[in-house]
């Protein structure tokens, strides 16, 4: 009997629930790949994302985009202010600035139609020579009127500030000086002193001084140039007229067929500029 229990199918037997056993007790494997499936689709995309790798490429790119987008976002808003401004503005206003605006774009199409004429007269004159002689002489006057060396004569109009509370300083006359030029002004003088490119003004006590010149209220602007254009310039909202006004100055413009322009300046010798040509 025991001879039959050794025998190999017994022995078999035997030992089959040990093996069952010993496999059920294993932990289970789990299959290659089961841990990224059992991740949800946004575990997954952080995943990709980070950590970030960034490449020098990518980098100029999102620093050329955000200049684009800084620039944009100004330009806007400065749109934005100015749009604002203009629908306060009056209608008999609104007019007067797209006068000055037309006025302004008609003086730079006058100018360019006069530089092709002289390419033109230079190109056709059988004698060159003469010709270019002429309008050199013709350039020199124009260059000596801005430069104060020349005195000059033609329509403008004249501007008076009486200050009688002294509260009008410098910066306020350089201001009104520069929307002139901007308007057309070819020629100004202010109480004897010629105004020119190099001119600068400054406080003095109670009083300005222009070039080091000291001049004292009332202020009298001369200006040469086209009145219709010069006298809105002055007068359009929050421009030279309000703001002096608002400090408790009187202004008074008053356009002329003939304002004369008689202050001259010094020639002054540059101390390294030279000319350029042979």
């Amino acid at each position: 009997m025991s001879n039959q229990e050794e025998q190999p199918e017994n022995r078999l037997r035997k030992e089959l629930p040990d093996e069952v056993s010993a496999s059920a007790a294993e932990p289970e494997q789990a299959p290659a790949g089961s841990g990224e499936q059992q991740l949800t689709g946004r575990q997954r995309l952080v995943k990709g994302l980070w950590p970030l790798r960034v490449t020098r490429a990518q980098l100029i790119v999102a620093l050329l985009l955000f200049g684009l987008g800084f620039g944009l976002a100004v330009q806007v808003a400065s749109n934005s202010d100015s749009d604002s401004a203009l629908r306060g503005a009056r209608q008999e206003d609104l007019v007067r600035i797209l006068d000055e605006l037309d006025s302004r774009t008609q003086r730079l199409e006058d100018e360019k139609q006069g530089l092709e004429k002289q390419r033109s007269e230079l190109q056709s004159s059988s004698d060159q020579a003469a010709e270019a002689r002429k309008q050199t002489a013709e350039k020199e006057k124009q260059l000596g009127i801005l430069a104060g060396t020349v005195a000059a004569q033609g329509p403008g109009i004249t501007m008076t500030i009486e200050d009688t509370k002294g509260t009008v300083k410098a910066d306020m006359l350089l201001d009104a000086i520069q929307e002139l030029r901007a308007a057309g002004a070819e020629a100004i003088q202010v109480n004897g002193v010629r105004v020119v490119a190099s001119s600068y003004f400054t406080d003095s006590e109670k009083s300005v001084s222009v070039d080091g010149n000291k001049i004292n209220a009332p202020y009298r602007f001369q200006i040469i140039g086209k009145p219709q254009d010069l006298e809105p310039a002055l007068n359009i909202p929050g421009g030279v007229v309000q703001t002096l006004e608002k400090e408790q100055a009187t202004v008074t413009v008053e356009r002329s067929s003939k304002i004369v322009v008689d202050a001259l300046r010094q020639a002054k010798q540059p101390d390294y500029a030279r000319s350029s040509s042979q």
